[in-house]
């Protein structure tokens, strides 16, 4: 049985379902989120957990046989800093204490591509110095902490700990009206009947649709073997929004933002993405013509 934290959220879900669909047996928690993803109704044992709570957490091993752990649980920082981070650490914290407790085959946690952020290097690549840099968001400087925190906390214990570099990545059951990807808020205002803003032509840089995000986690999962600790999860190539331009308005201008290099996730594991960006697109529209988010 494989535990997947947050596993209602965006990635989660999509996550659990690959799994599901490697013949893998799956339980998610969720703590605010309550409906289930139609492609998981039936599929998978959902608990409804705030991953804070120490002695729910652990209770969790007394119901079910957890072989390994993919810790996505997150929470969105309001106006304390320190709020968000105590709550963030905490669940981490607890997640390990499971891990080692249970004594998991392996551990993955959520780290970000914003981690690279200072790097002048395009591709990032694993290989990369981290640099120290003044980061965008709170969530992006919990992300780079978790790594350490991560790898010190299971050195010794047998529990494999696998960091998860997550690039950008958007698609069905993310935020309709995100501001961290222009195309939900786009596809809102369509089906609203409004005429959004076009987006422009030549901006993009690195993207993962959800459901090949969820299938590069699964595999990093699922492998047999496993040569690191750390990898990129992504599609491995850059894009831009001109070359949605037959689903999408777009408008001359913008520029790319650096990608992840998944050589690493790719040879150890086979993956490669399923949806080209255009595909992507075309999909997500009609997933919400049907689904409210």
């Amino acid at each position: 049985m494989i535990l997947v934290t947050g596993g209602l959220g965006m990635i989660g879900a999509h996550t659990a379902r690959a799994l599901v669909d490697l013949g893998r047996e799956v339980v998610v928690t969720s703590h605010r989120r309550g409906a289930v993803p139609s492609f998981l109704d039936g599929k998978v044992a959902v608990e409804s957990l705030d991953v804070t709570d120490r002695d729910a957490f652990l209770a969790l091993g007394e119901r079910y046989g957890v072989s390994d752990i993919v810790h996505l649980s997150g929470s969105i920082p309001g106006d304390d800093p320190v709020a968000y981070f105590r709550d963030d650490t905490t669940g981490l914290f607890n997640a390990l204490d499971a891990a080692r407790a249970w004594g998991v085959r392996r551990f993955a946690v959520a780290s970000s591509l914003g981690v690279y952020i200072g790097q002048d290097e395009s591709p990032w690549h694993e290989g990369l110095a981290l640099p120290s840099a003044e980061l965008p968001h709170l969530i992006v400087a919990f992300k780079k902490a978790v790594e350490p925190l991560t790898t010190h906390a299971l050195q010794g214990t047998g529990v494999h700990p696998v960091i998860l570099r997550i690039g950008s990545t958007w698609g069905p059951l993310m935020d309709p009206e995100s501001i961290f990807s222009p195309i939900p808020p786009y596809v809102s205002a369509v089906l609203r009947g409004e005429t959004p803003t076009p987006l422009p032509a030549d901006a993009g840089g690195d993207w993962c649709y959800a459901p090949d995000m969820g299938r590069a986690i699964a595999s990093l999962v699922s492998a047999d073997t496993l040569n690191h600790t750390t990898y990129n999860v992504s599609s491995g190539r850059p894009f831009v929004y001109g070359e949605a331009a037959g689903q999408l308005a777009v408008e001359p201008g913008g520029q790319t933002s650096p990608h992840l290099d998944i050589t690493r996730l790719t040879k150890e594991t086979g993956f490669t993405p399923t949806f080209t960006f255009p595909e992507a697109v075309a999909d997500y529209i009609t997933w919400r013509s049907e689904n409210p988010r």
